[in-house]
């Protein structure tokens, strides 16, 4: 488990602006539909990115049919009217492109990149789902069965697998919406219908309630005539209903145990509650996660990994563990995950966490040292912007969660204008242990896979 850099992943290359001294070419529209359109011309190379974005994610699910949106990210890959089952997958390898899917808290997105000459290609494949996909018993059942075996080789017969995906959301939230389990239930997974399938299609990929972004060597004038020919007949439908996820006021953290039967390494999971998105708190925070955690100088593998040689590897983020703060929607949680040295325990370890943080709390952190950061994060940004496929990621969080993808270019600068004192205000605000939950995981030699193992409160 290599510790991801916050601020490349956690903006999938969202922030240039203007202290980067670099412009993304943004066009955007929306079709008749409500089928809002970003498109991005780069001409660098003959490659393009079609990114399709639905508002809609496991915290969308409702009880008793858990793990649903990851299911329907399945079916959408079992054919459509005009593209039967393979179809999309022979489309777009046989062109040299690459394509992919993925199910979120918030939102379930859709890929393809390929030579810019194959845009219509892609255009087709997405609209014709979009618009008729093959919903039928055979199809639910054979989805079915793969998300079980992918839930049983991806998460259950791996190590840290279950504490992370089943028991920390049930520590860390209050709120069913964001408590239950990304992946789901066998039992939810068995009792879901065609009727459940095609209700669930019908509300949410609906072009209303989604984004299409375009990144590449395009011509803005082809690509729309391209997107109104493939999507603008498709029906709109009336905006789904989305579930409110506030987190109870009286939130206190708690702290459990987990024996987890595949772990040869202790671990500990560590979280406090999230800022309000795009707040100068939020700012902070993404600031202090990259001051903690990002790069071969961070102060967790100077202090921690290096220093008391406590710690063997860690992760840290906004939304940890199935997002980032771009995709980060309030209430979400800062999630730190560790494993360590088997000579210290669980407590020792979120002693000198907490320790890192008062740090911050009492001194804030020197000018010299903020301004590295800055630059370290300004540059893995920009490294990473070379991708297309980030650019389109980035326009369509911003396009779908706060409704203006122009803000590609304009996030950095509020970042890189964070001041120590801020830094400093917001580690006290929300990282304190009373706020803190905590979730040991120890390892457990005997003990049946599978399983999701022993809890005892503390």
């Amino acid at each position: 488990m290599k510790k991801i850099i916050a601020t490349s992943l956690l903006m999938g290359a969202a922030f240039l602006g203007k202290s980067a001294e670099v412009t993304i070419p943004i066009e955007q529209y929306q079709l008749k539909n409500g089928l809002r359109v970003i498109l991005s011309k780069d001409n660098t190379v003959p490659v393009v990115t079609v990114y399709m974005i639905y508002d809609v994610g496991a915290r969308s699910e409702e009880k008793g049919r858990t793990g649903f949106a990851h299911l329907f990210e399945h079916m959408m890959f079992e054919g459509s009217a005009n593209a039967p089952k393979g179809t999309h997958f022979a489309a777009v390898e046989s062109n040299g492109g690459t394509l992919n899917g993925s199910t979120h808290p918030d939102f379930t997105d859709y890929f393809e990149v390929l030579p810019s000459n194959k845009l219509a290609t892609a255009l087709w494949l997405e609209s014709d789902r979009m618009r008729s996909l093959a919903i039928n018993e055979e199809n639910l059942k054979n989805q079915k069965e793969a998300v079980k075996q992918e839930r049983r080789l991806s998460f259950d017969n791996q190590p840290y697998a279950t504490a992370i995906v089943d028991i920390w959301p049930t520590l860390m939230y209050g709120n069913w919406q964001s408590s239950h389990s990304l992946i789901g239930s066998f039992e939810d997974l068995n009792a879901s219908s065609v009727a459940d399938v095609a209700k669930f299609f019908k509300t949410y990929y609906a072009p209303d309630n989604a984004a299409l972004v375009i990144v590449g060597d395009i011509q803005s004038a082809d690509a729309r005539k391209l997107i109104e020919t493939y999507f603008g007949d498709i029906p709109s439908q009336p905006q789904p209903k989305h579930p409110d996820m506030t987190e109870p006021a009286d939130f206190q953290g708690r702290t459990e145990v987990h024996k987890d039967p595949l772990a040869k390494v202790p671990g500990v999971i560590i979280g406090y509650p999230g800022p309000k998105r795009r707040s100068p708190d939020y700012y902070a925070i993404i600031m202090i996660d990259a001051i903690l955690t990002a790069g071969d100088s961070a102060r967790f593998r100077m202090d921690l990994v290096k220093g008391k040689q406590s710690v063997v590897q860690y992760e840290a983020n906004l939304a940890w563990p199935f997002g980032n703060s771009l995709d980060y929607r309030d209430p979400e949680d800062y999630g730190i995950f560790v494993l360590y040295n088997p000579n210290f325990t669980a407590t020792q370890i979120v002693d000198q966490v907490q320790e890192e943080f008062a740090k911050l709390q009492n001194q804030g952190i020197e000018a010299k040292d903020l301004e590295r950061v800055k630059t370290q994060l300004r540059a893995s940004i920009i490294k990473d912007m070379q991708s297309s496929l980030s650019r389109a990621r980035a326009l369509a969080q911003y396009a779908i969660v706060d409704g203006d993808p122009a803000l590609i270019n304009t996030e950095l600068d509020r970042m890189l204008a964070v001041t120590s004192a801020q830094i400093q205000a917001a580690a006290k605000k929300y990282f304190v242990a009373q706020k803190r939950s905590v979730l040991e995981i120890a390892p457990a030699p005997g003990a049946q896979p599978g399983n999701s193992g022993a809890k005892e409160g503390k």
